[in-house]
């Protein structure tokens, strides 16, 4: 795979013909007077390298006696200010600056000292911790050690001792030996033995460590980022996970971190700041790669649509290009989509729900609590939902048999009399079989004036066999005719052909490379996924699609991650972004729904959650959808898939979007705060 190498990777260089009088000379004008000629200066200073901004600063002292970030502070006000000052210090007093604002006056930026500290080489480590010295008097580990605690503190002085091997060699049997500590340390251990992942992430070379995080997978089947948010927690977790993040690639570390300051309301432009200025000399390129491919944006754009004025024109001179108008896929970008598709393919994932069964669980009690709390004036709500929520479905089903044996009543029927809007539609498909829920949403999405193709394609491509199978026959037996039909009669081209032969539940279960057959496919595909990506080729492109659509739907998960590795291996490209570029509409998003679910089904329906609450106004029909379907199979790693890329809880985004009763009903199953 195409590799960066030692080439400079940073988006400022030296200016050519430089001449720090002239650069001082031009900065005394720009500032004289009443109000200061700012595109001027930022001008300037983003074109020259962080070595010729020192030389200036020497120049303007000499040529006028006077301090010239002292005159920058003076002049100018805000982010601007902080963005044009942090430039004019060396990197390792800017860094410095960074921390000591960090832990002085109340409270301390866990955040800035996790990035700084986890990201930093040796070196640069040293140079701080001399920096620190030299501009505040104090000692920087003193400093720290007073303003933090516990488990954190002990990981941070680990990382300012700046004595991380950096030795290539790596024996094989220390790599075994530290998969075996790290995974008795906390995996199999009651508690957690956290000096053992202090000392070994906090020690150990990145090459080592990088071979240690791959053994540990196919030792244990669970990432090391999965053991770490298991065993630990607060800004203990957060500072681990940031190691092993810049341990795996710094440049996506700091993409995640940027892409993350700039979403959602608001900016967060101390971050952004720090890490345009301290990256701008050595990754800057690297970074733009990764967030192109990561985010399919480029980073310039969201930049350019997040912020304002002289700000936004110096960010966008530090971020050096716009990586949309090439629209090209990088090799940092493919080595980072390479190592997703393997995590996929190796990776023993244990999938949890939040609704389990209830222990002790009585039908008969549940049967009477729910017809008491719907006799009389009023509706006892809070009842309802505690007992709906909080069985697994198999109970709900003896509850409705209970109710009717009891009672000579349905209690679905009953439940509707007495709720209504989002929190009948909750309840009510929580009280359903799965299959049955399921096929109704299926119905529901066809009937009528125009079809929700996005609920369609959201529950054929995600099911397995087993649910397609029960599915189809809950939709016979509720709507006495054939889902295949439906579908054949209410979506046309190949959109209908997708959703069809999804629908048959026919899928491949074996693993990858059973035979030479599977081989051969692997080979197959890779041919129509070539032709595809190749915008020279004259082939029939339509008949391509049909050859490439019938292997998607029909392979084995594990076939599939193992043949769009082999793809990403010959192309560069990743599936998943060669879909989007050569596809459109409806055709384009099931088979990208295909791709994501078998990549990673629990972020694919975390990404839709996110989507379903982000914005205006709520799409409570796709939010209710998931909720009730993933409950008792995978909700709970779709929590952790969501607070890992949103950096906010699930529960929390819920609460902020919702309200009453169904909000009450939707924090039952969401099951608990992250």
């Amino acid at each position: 795979m195409a590799n960066t190498g030692n080439r400079y990777r940073g988006s400022i260089t030296d200016y050519a013909g430089f001449d720090a009088n002239q650069d001082a000379e031009a900065l005394y004008t720009a500032m004289k007077g009443f109000g200061s000629d700012k595109e001027a200066i930022l001008e300037l200073i983003t074109s020259r390298s962080n070595k010729q901004r020192q030389e200036i600063c020497q120049s303007y002292k000499s040529l006028y006696g006077k301090d010239l970030i002292d005159d920058l502070k003076y002049e100018l006000t805000g982010k601007f200010e902080r963005l044009i000052v942090g430039l004019m210090r060396p990197l390792a007093y800017f860094d410095a600056k960074e921390i000591k604002d960090a832990i002085s006056g109340i409270g301390t930026d866990e955040k800035c000292l996790i990035e700084i500290l986890a990201s930093r080489t040796n070196k640069q480590i040293h140079q701080l911790a001399e920096a620190y010295k030299d501009a505040y008097e104090r000692n920087l580990e003193e400093d720290v050690i007073a303003d933090t605690s516990g488990h954190f503190k002990k990981m941070l002085v680990v990382l300012l001792q700046g004595t991380r091997e950096e030795d290539d060699v790596v024996s094989e049997d220390l790599v075994a030996q530290d998969v075996k500590d790290l995974y008795e340390a906390g995996e199999l251990k009651w508690g957690t033995d956290e000096a053992q992942f202090i000392y070994i992430l906090g020690n150990r070379s990145k090459q080592h460590l990088r071979l240690v995080f791959d053994e540990y997978l196919k030792t244990t089947g669970i990432p090391i980022e999965a053991s770490i948010r298991g065993e630990l927690s607060g800004d203990f977790e957060k500072l681990m996970l940031s190691v092993v993040k810049c341990i795996r690639s710094t440049p996506e570390y700091f993409a995640e971190r940027l892409f993350k300051a700039m979403k959602g309301l608001g900016t967060r432009d101390n971050t952004l700041i720090r890490i345009m200025v301290s990256r701008s000399e050595l990754d800057m390129l690297d970074i733009r790669e990764v967030f192109r491919t990561k985010y399919e944006k480029s980073l310039y754009s969201m930049i350019k649509n997040d912020t304002s004025g002289e700000y936004k024109k110096a960010l966008l001179k530090l971020c050096g290009g716009d990586d949309d108008a090439a629209g090209q896929f990088f090799p940092e970008a493919a080595k980072v989509a390479y190592q997703m598709w393997e995590l996929s393919a190796v990776a023993r994932v244990e999938l949890k729900g939040t609704v389990r069964p209830t222990p002790d669980f009585d039908p008969e009690a549940d049967a009477k609590a729910l017809r008491k709390a719907m006799k009389g004036l009023g509706t006892d709500e809070d009842t309802i939902i505690d007992i709906v929520t909080h069985r697994s479905n198999d109970q709900r089903q003896q509850i409705r048999q209970t109710f009717k044996s009891h009672y000579g009543r349905d209690l679905m029927a009953d439940l509707k009399s007495e709720i209504s809007g989002n929190l009948a539609k909750l309840i009510l498909g929580l009280m359903m079989p799965p299959a049955h829920y399921d096929a109704k949403q299926l119905k529901k999405a066809m009937e009528g004036a125009g079809t929700d193709e996005q609920a369609l394609i959201e529950i054929l491509a995600t099911r397995n066999n087993q649910e397609i199978q029960a599915i189809n026959e809950a939709y016979q037996e509720d709507y006495h005719k054939s889902l295949e039909d439906d579908l054949t009669s209410d979506t046309s081209g190949h959109l209908k052909r997708i959703l069809v032969s999804l629908a048959t539940g026919n899928r491949d279960e074996g693993p990858e490379n059973s035979d030479q057959a599977r081989e051969d496919a692997q080979v197959r595909l890779l041919e129509i996924l070539l032709e595809i990506a190749d915008t020279t080729s004259s082939g029939d492109k339509p008949s391509l699609e049909t050859r490439f659509m019938s292997i998607l739907c029909s392979r084995s998960y594990q076939h599939l991650r193992r043949v769009f590795q082999e793809f990403i291996k010959m192309t560069n490209h990743d599936v998943e972004h060669t879909i989007k570029k050569e596809m459109s509409g409806d055709v384009r998003d099931a088979l990208v729904t295909i791709v994501q679910s078998v990549k990673n089904k629990p972020l694919f329906f975390a990404d839709k959650l996110y989507k379903s609450m982000k914005g205006a106004g709520t799409d409570e029909k796709t939010l209710t959808r998931i909720m009730v379907s993933r409950s008792e199979i995978d909700l709970l790693n779709i929590r952790r898939e969501f607070i890992e890329k949103y950096d906010k809880s699930l529960h929390h985004v819920i609460e902020s979007d919702n309200s009453g009763d169904y909000l009450k009903a939707l924090l039952a199953l969401c099951g608990g705060e992250d």
